[in-house]
């Protein structure tokens, strides 16, 4: 019989895309984020490597080259592929793209792997046919030139990322991390995903769902005033939190609190303290044996109905449904 050490010794292999005029974040968020991801006993589970056409060099939007290790055949044996955003070329400026990689990607989806873009690497995957009749989202900002050039997507470019089947597609620049963890999650669960976010120093988890931060002012340094109120509330979860305790938690007045909490988050206290408890009500139901019951009052919904109701909102499934979908089951002995 197979142990978890026999099934770590086949790591999943992740190629990342590499074209011309290639964005330098989005390339190394792969490679940074799944390189982080490790079980229980610190095993590695992903494997990242980069290709381009030829083993080329390919210049980068910021102004150096880089030198891949592959060419796409790396696309034909990698369990997920992924295409970073550009800043240049034919799939930004006609819709069009070279017909090796366009073969190469669409290869590498019929036969099963699991595709995903970052950024504007959606207009590489619209080019190559692979998101005509299916919901997938960009860059805000392309929104309008995705939309002149591939009117067979169903484009929405409010959301940080959308998981179609094997199909997967992200808003610009840190929704590609979004998604990586996001995938990471879908994997190996939530204790894995969270661990890798810390090592990156990140927020674990926005859902997929949430709009993408557009043109929307940065509070001053002055202003980002509310986070230890946040961490006062998130140690708190199971008990009622009322926006008065908030705001007294940052000695200001209710207004001040929520105009400054809204310009920081980008939601009202009370949306926020929403997506806290059913972020931790996920977490427990993937981690622990707690029923829905317990789950709910731990998270302050109080009962398992209003628990489900939330669940069903956000996510579209019932907590039980939830944990046979998400809960890594433990190898036979």
């Amino acid at each position: 019989m197979r142990n978890n050490r026999a099934m770590t010794l086949r790591r999943h292999r992740i190629a990342v895309l590499a074209l011309d005029h290639v964005v330098g974040l989005d390339l190394g968020t792969p490679a940074q984020v799944f390189g982080t991801a490790r079980d229980a006993d610190l095993t590695p589970l992903y494997t990242v490597e980069v290709c381009s056409p030829g083993a080329r060099p390919v210049r980068s939007s910021g102004g150096y080259q880089v030198l891949p290790d592959h060419g796409l055949e790396l696309l034909a044996t990698a369990d997920t592929v992924v295409v970073p955003g550009i800043h240049g070329g034919t799939p930004l400026t006609d819709g069009t793209l070279d017909a090796e990689v366009a073969e190469a990607l669409r290869a590498a989806y019929h036969r099963g792997a699991r595709v995903m873009s970052i950024c504007t690497g959606a207009f590489v995957l619209a080019a190559a046919g692979l998101l005509d009749g299916r919901r997938a989202t960009t860059h805000w900002g392309y929104a309008e030139r995705f939309r002149r050039l591939h009117p067979a997507v169903d484009l929405d470019p409010d959301v940080l990322f959308i998981h179609d089947d094997q199909l997967l597609t992200s808003a610009g620049v840190a929704a590609g991390l979004d998604l990586c963890l996001h995938v990471i999650r879908t994997d190996h669960g939530s204790e894995v995903a969270n661990r890798a976010a810390r090592r990156c120093v990140v927020p674990p988890w926005r859902d997929g769902g949430q709009a993408q931060y557009i043109e929307r002012p940065v509070p001053r340094a002055a202003d980002a005033s509310t986070a230890a109120a946040r961490e006062w509330a998130r140690q708190r979860l199971h008990e009622p939190v009322t926006l008065r305790d908030l705001a007294e938690q940052a000695r200001m007045s209710v207004r001040t609190f929520t105009r400054r909490f809204r310009s920081e988050t980008g939601l009202s206290p009370a949306q926020w303290l929403l997506q806290q408890r059913t972020d931790h009500a996920r977490l427990l139901l993937e981690t622990t044996d707690l029923t829905v019951d317990q789950v709910a009052r731990r998270c302050g919904f109080g009962t398992a109905a209003a628990l489900r109701q939330q669940l069903h909102l956000r996510i579209g499934v019932a907590p039980s449904a939830y944990r046979r979908a998400f809960r890594r089951q433990p190898e036979p002995a």
